[in-house]
């Protein structure tokens, strides 16, 4: 259950943000208008991404019921989930920041986190560069090197898994269980 203060913490973010703009423009203000300049461009230039990631997780909300997301990577899924979790993120393309919304979202409806980081993980598998890889390497090598990538990516989700069990048992969060 969200909290009021996780529910409007976008929103405090905002408004820190835009403080800390109007503080600086009293002490440079030629160096806030660039930035802001800069800002702008990069925003123009993601429209097009934000168009996808709103449209993918319109179809996530569509098609994907928590039901169907604790099958497939939820708490009982299993090998399954694994798999379906290190392919999903082997085959996915574009930048990652485009997956963290979805993600999100399917961490709400019961995807497992230790899935969510092996995903993340197996994304420096880019089917479209293994030829290239290849040519310049040899088949050993990136056979040798894909394998290893899985491998991790299964033990970064184990451990993603463990630190958060840990966290839960004695019942702090997580990040201050690394630290």
């Amino acid at each position: 259950m969200k909290t009021k203060r996780d529910k409007y913490h976008g929103f405090y973010f905002l408004l820190a943000v835009i403080s800390l703009y109007l503080i600086l423009f009293f002490f440079c203000p030629e160096k806030v208008y660039d930035s802001l300049k800069v800002s702008g461009d990069i925003f123009i230039r993601i429209i097009p991404v934000l168009f996808l990631v709103i449209l993918f997780m319109a179809l996530i909300n569509y098609f994907l019921h928590p039901k169907t997301v604790e099958k497939y990577v939820g708490k009982g899924s299993g090998i399954k989930g694994w798999f379906f979790a290190i392919s999903a993120g082997i085959i996915s393309h574009g930048p990652i920041y485009v997956w963290y919304p979805p993600l999100k979202d399917l961490r709400d409806r019961g995807m497992r986190s230790g899935l969510i980081a092996a995903f993340l993980y197996s994304r420096a598998i880019k089917i479209p560069l293994l030829p290239l890889m290849v040519y310049y390497f040899g088949a050993l090598f990136v056979t040798v090197l894909l394998l290893y990538i899985v491998i991790a990516s299964l033990i970064e989700g184990e451990i993603v898994e463990l630190i958060e069990r840990k966290a839960k048992r004695i019942g702090i969060s997580s990040f201050f269980l690394l630290l």
